[in-house]
Parts: C-alpha cells; sequence; structure tokens
C-alpha cells in the first residue's frame, strides 16, 4: 500500500491514498449481531456511493438533476454526501488490512521525519474518531425514538453509518501506529504541492491537475480541494 504525504502550505501535511477496486472487507452476507447487521448495511450504502462517484465523477454532492422524483433526490444526495465521506476517510479504513507500507513523500523530508508525521497524524486522527464515536452512538440511541414516526428512520440511518465509520478509522489509525512497518520513497513531483494553497483557484486548480497527472493519481485532485485546501 503506497501512503502519499501531501504538502499542503510550508509546514502541514495530509495523507492520502488513491482508491482502490477491491472492497473493504465487509461481507457481502449480513453477519450475525446487531453491529455486523450494521457493517453489512455499511458495506452497501459504501459501494453504492462509489460505483455514484465511478460514473459521475465530478458530481455535485447537491443530488440529481431537477427532473428526478424527490426520493431520488433524497437517495442521491445521501450517496453524494457517503461519496465525500468517504474520500476523506478511505485511508484509515484501508491501512485495517496491511501489514506494511509506503510513504511517498516530498524528497526534502527526511524518513525519520515523515515516519514522525505520520505517527502523530494516526494518533490525532485516532483521538478524534473516538471522541466522535461516542458522540454519535449516543445520538444513534437517542434517534431510535423516531422510530415511532411512520417511514423510514433516515436519522437513525446516518449515525449508524457514522458510527461505523468511525468504528473502522479507529481500527486503521491503531493499525497504522502499531502494526505496520512503514518504508520511504521520496518522490519530487510532491514538492510542487507545497505552495499550490497559495494560488488563485484556476491556478490552483491546474498545478494540482498537472501534479495529478504525472503521478497517475486520479482522485488526488478531489482530495486537495475537498480535504486539504478547506483545512487550510
Amino acid at each position: 500500500m503506497e501512503v502519499f504525504v501531501i504538502p499542503i502550505g510550508r509546514d502541514r501535511y495530509e495523507l492520502y491514498c488513491e482508491p482502490s477496486d477491491d472492497q473493504d472487507g465487509i461481507d457481502t452476507e449480513p453477519p450475525a449481531g446487531l453491529f455486523g447487521r450494521l457493517r453489512h448495511k455499511f458495506g452497501v450504502v459504501l459501494r453504492a456511493a462509489e460505483e455514484r462517484q465511478h460514473r459521475h465523477p465530478q458530481a455535485d454532492p447537491g443530488g440529481a438533476g431537477s427532473g428526478a422524483g424527490p426520493v431520488r433526490v433524497l437517495q442521491d444526495r445521501a450517496l453524494g454526501w457517503v461519496a465525500h465521506r468517504i474520500a476523506e476517510q478511505r485511508l484509515l479504513w484501508n491501512l485495517r488490512r496491511e501489514t506494511s507500507a509506503v510513504a511517498v513523500h516530498p524528497p526534502d523530508l527526511p524518513f525519520e521525519q515523515v515516519l514522525a508525521l505520520i505517527r502523530r497524524t494516526l494518533q490525532r486522527d485516532h483521538d478524534r474518531h473516538r471522541v466522535w464515536l461516542v458522540i454519535d452512538s449516543l445520538l444513534l440511541v437517542l434517534s431510535g425514538l423516531l422510530a415511532l414516526v411512520p417511514g423510514p428512520n433516515v436519522v437513525a440511518y446516518y449515525f449508524a453509518f457514522r458510527v461505523v465509520g468511525h468504528w473502522l478509522s479507529m481500527r486503521g489509525a491503531a493499525q497504522g501506529r502499531r502494526r505496520v512497518a512503514w518504508s520511504g520513497r521520496p518522490c519530487p513531483p510532491l514538492t510542487d504541492l507545497r505552495d499550490v494553497v497559495l494560488l488563485d483557484a484556476s491556478a490552483r486548480d491546474a498545478r494540482i491537475h498537472d501534479i495529478a497527472a504525472r503521478l497517475q493519481l486520479r482522485h488526488l485532485s478531489t482530495f486537495v480541494e475537498r480535504v486539504a485546501v478547506r483545512r487550510a
């Protein structure tokens, strides 16, 4: 597995991995137990969102076209939201199954510093997802009160997705910190991303797409625009 250390500005970095075509280790048949069933439903929604993203890679998360019915619009908006959450948490979800990984980093960043950065970032992510796991678990329980209202409990589905996502992210962060054997590979094109947040929108977009093409990373531009630039 390759993990790219993306420079955003002079002193900030984000970790990124390119989506793969394999599944996320979630069974196709519903397993026993409440959490097992939640994981199965999570996997079904995940695959539907990724299929939507593959069909419409530049689709707006706002939803379907104006000619679609209200149910179709709501479903498409939900899948759009899930697709963007996938982009933010894919790295941690994938790390759950790994025992070795290659950190692809700018050449001016020593590997010892890269390794410390990765472990610090994974610890930060683990702590953040642990807090949200507790919050969303409580909200999931409270959302059960809406079961008295006729129709699907959309609120409960939303919090169930978040609970499973945070749990998988925590597992991935812990795996990356404690059990993954990391090696490094310098990558000169990554240096060109260091000042990308200082550019205007059009120049930034052109720079990111050029670097993504050189590195053959199809989804890098989406990641930088939606995750890294947004956190600047």
